[in-house]
């Protein structure tokens, strides 16, 4: 897409769209007898796309007329119009349709559409009683039989609202990618101002820590109402899964942090899983049951990538070793413990060696590489991360050599800073044999402004090629021949309107899971 028409976009996406989308948009007679009326347009959460297939995507918005998603609507049940165009005018609409937006949903709408042609921009609005949403475009993937000539990809996590503004949000906007991959804490519980940055609070949540399905729709909603994060979700589909905020810090299947008694938190985790549902673009098969809901999933990008998403949190085995950076203990050790859960470990494994894709990108929460977190003598490993679970780690490595699986590209968000990293096989020496990539992202905003300290123990840890702690994301682009990654980092997020520039890139050649300066 030109960079002015992705420009008119954010415009359009950003003022309302009202006029310019009203024009031509279908009222049929049926709307005549349910149409509901707003104290103001319901589209304070914005539009978004997800989870593009060759022939397909999900749209969503949800109907909100005021930031926090908190102001009543009238109706139980409003009937919500939609239409996918393949012009940003809507001269050539190529689906439209009726979705239902529930109550008991928070007035979300899920629109799976089909039949589309693949590998090809469409536009895309709702409309309900008689206010017409923002436009916004989305992609669908390559022809599954097909290898494109390239793809291009951006990926993010941790975007704390209180720590910073979402200017990064605003570049990703800008960027001429495929799609967006959002790999965890895309909302945080803490309660206002618990959680500090190092550069002071620049905006504050509403609310104490959130356990109810109240306080989740409406720290969803908060953070959906920033303008930049609507900008990236109007401009590119999002492909998203969880860490650990969604939740609760650092929460461990149905182990909270905090020990909460076993039925409450079943009832929160619950009530967080129902609310991320809700507010991402994601499939009527995913919507949660109860404190259950099925994340991990591929996607494939004709014969060029396949995308594994994983989900890292929902099924592990409590941390060891009291949790934190510790060095290892007889618990670590313990060959029974669980990071993936077994069920979701077999389908990854299985799914990955039948992939006959060239680059097999695996969308990942938390540190693959194994990384001594001491200087100097000693061993010290983060116990929240795949290090903290070295059999599982093993099984998960094993499998991915074992299969053959080409190309493995592990993207990973959670530890607010960016890491380049050849993922060493023996969680315990970091100069052990390197099996694929790992591409970690810096936040968002978590932590702050960041700055440009080298951390001691980078000395011995041979297997970390590049590192640095500013914020931004990491865009990807990959063909027959190489992946080239680039670290784009934001000087401060603490004000708002920071320029991008690339920090660093890195070349992965086909055939070889070794880092190169590009």
């Amino acid at each position: 897409m030109s960079s002015l028409t992705r420009r008119s976009l954010l415009r359009t996406g950003l003022a309302g769209a009202t006029v310019a989308a009203t024009a031509g948009f279908p009222v049929a007679s049926t709307f005549a007898r349910t149409r509901p009326t707003f104290p103001s347009a319901p589209w304070a959460l914005g539009v978004a796309s997800g989870d593009p297939t060759s022939d397909g995507v999900v749209l969503w918005t949800r109907l909100a007329t005021d930031a926090l998603g908190v102001e009543p609507i009238a109706h139980d049940r409003i009937l919500v119009r939609w239409e996918l165009a393949e012009d940003e005018g809507f001269r050539r609409v190529a689906r439209r349709g009726v979705a239902v937006a529930d109550r008991d949903a928070a007035h979300s709408v899920h629109v799976e559409v089909e039949g589309l042609r693949p590998h090809r921009d469409y536009w895309y609005r709702f409309a309900a009683g008689d206010e017409v949403s923002p436009v916004g475009r989305t992609r669908t993937a390559p022809d599954p039989r097909n290898t494109p000539a390239a793809l291009a990809f951006a990926f993010a996590s941790c975007q704390q609202y209180e720590h910073g503004f979402f200017t990064a949000w605003r570049h990703v906007a800008e960027e001429d990618v495929d799609l967006v991959l959002h790999l965890g804490d895309y909302i945080y519980e803490h309660g206002t101002d618990v959680y500090k940055s190092a550069d002071g609070n620049v905006r504050h949540h509403v609310g104490d820590e959130i356990t109810t399905l109240f306080d989740y729709r409406r720290r969803h909603a908060q953070y959906r109402s920033d303008g930049d994060l609507q900008a990236a979700h109007a401009a590119h589909p999002f492909v998203v899964t969880w860490d650990d905020h969604e939740v609760d810090n650092n929460y461990a299947d149905l182990v909270p942090e905090d020990g909460q008694a076993p039925e409450a938190f079943r009832a929160r985790r619950a009530a967080a899983y129902q609310a991320y549902w809700e507010h991402m673009p994601l499939r009527r098969r995913q919507r949660a049951k109860g404190p259950d809901m099925r994340l991990d999933r591929t996607l494939d990008y004709g014969r060029l990538a396949r995308f594994t998403v994983l989900d890292t949190r929902q099924y592990r085995s409590d941390q060891a070793c009291g949790d934190g950076t510790k060095a290892p203990c007889a618990e670590w050790e313990d060959p029974t413990r669980t990071f993936l859960g077994d069920d979701q470990e077999r389908r990854v494994l299985r799914d990955l060696g039948r992939s006959g894709a060239r680059w097999n990108v695996i969308a990942n929460q938390v540190p693959l590489t194994a990384i001594d977190q001491k200087a100097g003598e000693g061993l010290t490993l983060y116990m929240d991360g795949w290090a903290g679970y070295p059999a599982a780690r093993e099984r998960f490595l094993s499998g991915i050599v074992d299969r053959r699986v080409g190309n493995p590209l592990v993207i990973t968000g959670d530890v607010h800073s960016n890491w380049a990293c050849e993922v060493n096989r023996d969680a315990r020496d970091p100069a052990s044999t390197a099996v694929a990539v790992e591409l970690i992202g810096t936040s968002i905003t978590s932590t702050g402004d960041g700055n440009d300290s080298q951390p001691a123990q980078l000395a011995d840890n041979p297997q970390v090629k590049w590192y640095q702690r500013r914020r931004g994301y990491v865009r990807v682009a990959v063909d027959a021949r190489e992946a080239r990654a680039d670290y784009r980092s934001l000087d401060y997020v603490s004000r708002p309107g920071a320029p991008v520039r690339t920090a660093k890139s890195f070349v992965v050649e086909d055939g070889t899971p070794r880092l190169q300066p590009a």
